[in-house]
């Protein structure tokens, strides 16, 4: 009973914060955004060691090598085309970005898809205590990170996320300096009775 309540109160726990984490990228789809250097820095970072660690794997499957460089691919692609839409606003002495509404949400929707998709396929389980086959893991898998590794559907879609985040932050922050005053959209001005 008590194992089946802490695995209860811990699923709660990890589905508010995926929720969080999922309102806070749908939120960073919409309107223009503050630059910050170091956040986009860590994200960049954060993702980068993530991706390689969830490489390892590739290495002894072929299934997982190829889920793995289609994600990236398809990432590096939408990044592309995001990058070529993202505009650059300054206002203040602060530098914004807007970034294409609709590239950034197609990847938060694919990455909730799939979440939902493995919530409703796992749901009967939620209830019951896991418990873990030290024989059903394979070289190179990373505990918690080992529904990633095993499902290519997964590992596509996470390597879609790691393929975009990762150049399009890039992008950011190397256009971010090579902009020209020229190059800046001027700010909308604001609206309200006059």
């Amino acid at each position: 009973m008590q194992a089946s309540l802490t695995h209860l109160i811990g699923t709660a726990l990890t589905a508010a914060l995926v929720l969080f984490m999922i309102y806070r990228r749908f939120r960073r789809n919409f309107g223009r955004q503050l630059l910050g250097r170091k956040r986009l820095t860590f994200r960049i970072w954060l993702l980068g060691i993530v991706g390689g660690l969830l490489l390892i794997p590739a290495l002894f499957s072929p299934l997982r090598a190829l889920a793995s460089a289609v994600g990236l691919g398809i990432g590096v692609a939408l990044a592309l085309w995001a990058a070529k839409n993202t505009r650059f606003e300054k206002q203040d002495d602060k530098l914004y970005y807007i970034p294409h509404t609709y590239t950034g949400m197609v990847v938060s929707a694919l990455f909730l898809g799939r979440i939902i998709y493995r919530f409703v396929v796992l749901s009967p389980s939620l209830f019951s205590v896991v418990t873990i086959d030290a024989s059903d893991t394979s070289p190179g898998d990373f505990g918690g990170f080992s529904t990633i590794s095993n499902n290519p559907v997964t590992r596509g879609i996470f390597f879609i996320l790691v393929g975009y985040y990762v150049y399009y932050y890039w992008y950011v922050l190397h256009e971010s300096k090579h902009l020209k005053p020229e190059d800046w959209e001027q700010p909308a001005p604001p609206t309200g009775n006059v």
